[in-house]
């Protein structure tokens, strides 16, 4: 699990590969320290697990799922990754529940500067990810974890204070970009727990049962 609180920004080696697979290699050091064969990093959002490391990279496996749903098949050597550990059981909890598992893309429409303190983001995306999507609730936009201040059918918007977009990949990005976008998760499970059981076993508790029954 991670926060989206982005520890460093890396720069992509190598990626090797094609649609069915590919091998990642991106060069840092903070997330190097204490770094292990199986740990897990976030890269742009994108859990990936580490299957080797020197003094100054890391290379992780990325499978075909992760290819589609993401844009890692798109960097190129020498494009700025944002990189985030896994947290520890004992760390800060300091951004939102970020799984790594990433829902899908959006596309940058545009950056607006807001005086001295603030850009904002406007951020075009699917109707199927803007579902999850409520003001004032948490995305995770290429891994960074941050509060969404308006949506409607067709986009949402956040605003990055300049910390965020000094440590961040955000603000280097342009117009037209792809980025990648992990829903709030508390959102989707209750969306499942909603839904009518589909077996044929299914209780015949209803709200109607509930109010006669004095519920």
């Amino acid at each position: 699990m991670f926060t989206g609180l982005i520890e460093e920004v890396g720069t992509v080696a190598r990626l090797e590969g094609s649609s069915r697979g590919a091998r990642l290699t991106i060069r840092c050091s903070t997330v190097l320290e204490g770094a292990r064969t199986g740990d897990s990093i976030a890269v742009n959002g994108v859990c990936l697990t580490v299957t080797g490391h020197t003094s100054g990279s890391f290379t992780a496996d990325v499978m075909a799922e992760s290819l589609r749903r993401s844009g890692l098949g798109a960097l190129r050597p020498g494009d700025p990754v944002n990189l985030e550990r896994a947290m520890p059981a004992n760390g800060r909890f300091g951004g939102h529940i970020v799984s790594g598992h990433i829902d899908g893309t959006g596309t940058i429409e545009s950056f607006t500067p807001e005086g001295d303190a603030a850009v904002w983001v406007t951020i075009a995306a699917p109707p199927a990810l803007l579902r999850y999507l409520v003001e004032k609730g948490s995305i995770t936009i290429d891994g960074i974890s941050l509060t969404v201040a308006y949506v409607d059918a067709h986009r949402f918007r956040v605003s990055i204070i300049p910390h965020t977009g000094a440590e961040t990949t955000l603000l280097r990005r342009s117009p037209g970009d792809t980025v990648n976008l992990e829903c709030d998760i508390i959102a989707k499970y209750v969306e499942k727990l909603m839904q009518p059981a589909a077996s044929p076993q299914s209780s015949n508790i209803t709200l109607e049962f509930l109010a006669q029954n004095g519920f």
